[in-house]
């Protein structure tokens, strides 16, 4: 065997290494929705699509059975909409100091600092909501439950706060200096070149972080399971307890719902509202991202 046959020999073997990692993807995604879509199936064969869609109470466990999937959506809306107010506002100033005003020691503190909040465990920021946050807001909020959807929301926030920070510190750092020393040369002062002219350049990015920061709130289960409770409400009130569909789903799955049963599959079918959610707000930010760096 010569150098060249021994050469395109092992070429063949890295294709067909590649060929086969890629495969597992596609295999196991394929799989995933197969699982998904055929339990799901099983699941409106015995609730309608009207009574899933428009009623608005979820009580598939008890004596008197409601499957209408709002209040599971109602909570997930909510406990990521007070993650996402309070991320995008700290994560976004920050990444403007770190790489506007930041002189360069501070700023290679703090942003490690910062993404060091992304590699705590969920379960602590579940308890930190739980035992620290709440108790403080009790004191400053009337009526506040101990298990509610502002707590983990804030707490949430916090956890995300690296994604908008970080991603968002590299779009802005990435603007080229031109931008700004045209905007200097016409007499625009620094905050002006920084709010007119640098954010919009890094728009597509700073998108980018809050479309998966948001993503990653949506997704998260562990916080809410215990800091939110596990009352399916069909509330926007954030200081009472509620379900999202994740702790919904941690619930049923602690085994004591047997399998194959109507109850069982209710999981399915919230993890496919749970997954179509997510893939439409994935497929919508790609099309803003792309509109952004187009009109850029």
């Amino acid at each position: 065997m010569n150098r060249t046959t021994a050469s395109t020999g092992f070429e063949r073997a890295v294709y067909a290494a590649l060929l086969s990692c890629a495969l597992v993807s596609i295999v196991t995604t394929v799989g995933i929705l197969y699982v998904l879509a055929s339990e799901t199936v099983a699941f409106f064969t015995e609730v309608s699509l009207s009574e899933f869609l428009l009623d608005t109470q979820w009580t598939p466990l008890f004596a008197d059975k409601h499957f209408g999937i709002w209040p599971l959506v109602a909570g997930t809306a909510l406990t990521s909409s007070v993650a996402i107010a309070t991320a995008v506002p700290l994560g976004l100033l920050s990444a403007i100091y770190m790489s506007e005003f930041a002189p360069r020691r501070l700023r290679a503190v703090l942003k490690p600092g910062l993404e060091i909040l992304a590699g705590v465990p969920t379960i602590v920021y579940g308890y930190f909501a739980l035992v620290v946050v709440t108790p403080v807001l009790q004191a400053w909020i009337p009526d506040m439950a101990g298990f509610n959807a502002l707590s983990p929301g804030i707490v949430m926030g916090i956890m995300i706060l690296p994604m908008v920070s970080s991603l968002s510190e590299d779009a802005i750092a990435a603007v080229p200096a031109t931008l700004r020393e045209g905007a200097y040369a016409l007499g625009a002062t620094e905050l002006a070149t920084i709010f007119r002219v640098v954010l919009p350049a890094a728009s597509s990015g700073i998108v980018a972080s809050v479309i998966l920061a948001l993503s990653r709130a949506i997704g998260e289960t562990m916080i809410v399971a215990i800091a939110a409770g596990q009352q399916a409400r069909f509330t926007l009130d954030p200081r009472v307890p509620i379900e999202t569909m994740t702790a919904y789903i941690v619930q049923i799955s602690m085994g004591d719902t047997p399998t194959g049963t109507l109850e069982y599959r209710t999981i399915f079918a919230v993890g496919s509202v749970l997954f179509v959610l997510t893939f439409a707000m994935n497929y919508l930010s790609h099309k803003l991202r792309r509109r952004l760096t187009l009109a850029e």
